[in-house]
C-alpha cells in the first residue's frame, strides 16, 4: 500500500475534532490533531463559516489522500442532531472541494475498529488510540482523540479492501 494520509473528522455542534494520520510503511503515525472551536458569540452562519475556513486550511496544509468523518449519533435532541449534521456537511463540502475521497463511519464501527468493541467508552477509545499510534499518553482533547480513531478506522478499512482485492 502506498503512502496514505488521512484526515479524520469528528463533527460537533460548536467543536470539530480533527486528526491527520499517515501510513507509509504499514504503521500509522499521527501527524497532527486538535479541535476547531467556533466562537459562541457568532451567529450560526458565521460559526459554520469559521469551521469551514479552518477545515479548508487543514486540508491545504496537510494534503490528505483520504478523508473520513464520524456519522452523528444523537439519541433524542433534534437541535443537536441538526447542528452536528451541519458540521458534517462542512466536512463533506471541504473534502469534495479538495478532491479528496471521503468515507463516513458510524460511532460503533469506529469503536470496534480501534478497541475491538463497538460499545467501548470514550476513555477506552482514547487509550486504544494512544496504543495504536505509540503515543506516550492518551491524546486530548476528546474531540481530537475521536478524530484520530476515525482516521485509524478508515486506515483499517483501506487495508482490508487492499487485502481483499
Amino acid at each position: 500500500m502506498s503512502n496514505i494520509r488521512i484526515i479524520g473528522i469528528d463533527p460537533g455542534t460548536l467543536r470539530m475534532g480533527y486528526a491527520v494520520v499517515e501510513s507509509a510503511d504499514g504503521e500509522p503515525r499521527a501527524i497532527a490533531w486538535g479541535t476547531l472551536v467556533a466562537p459562541t458569540r457568532l451567529g450560526l452562519g458565521q460559526r459554520l463559516y469559521s469551521l469551514y475556513s479552518r477545515l479548508l486550511e487543514l486540508m491545504e496544509s496537510h494534503h490528505p489522500t483520504h478523508a473520513a468523518v464520524e456519522e452523528p449519533f444523537v439519541a433524542s435532541n433534534v437541535r443537536t442532531a441538526l447542528a452536528i449534521g451541519q458540521a458534517q456537511g462542512l466536512a463533506l463540502l471541504v473534502a469534495a472541494q479538495a478532491g479528496v475521497p471521503l468515507a463516513s463511519y458510524p460511532p460503533r464501527q469506529v469503536k470496534l475498529a480501534v478497541t475491538g468493541s463497538g460499545a467501548a467508552t470514550k476513555e477506552q477509545v482514547q487509550q486504544a488510540v494512544a496504543l495504536h499510534l505509540g503515543l506516550s499518553s492518551p491524546p486530548t482533547p476528546m474531540d481530537a482523540s475521536d478524530a484520530l480513531a476515525v482516521a485509524l478506522c478508515h486506515l483499517q478499512a483501506l487495508r482490508s479492501s487492499t487485502l481483499l482485492s
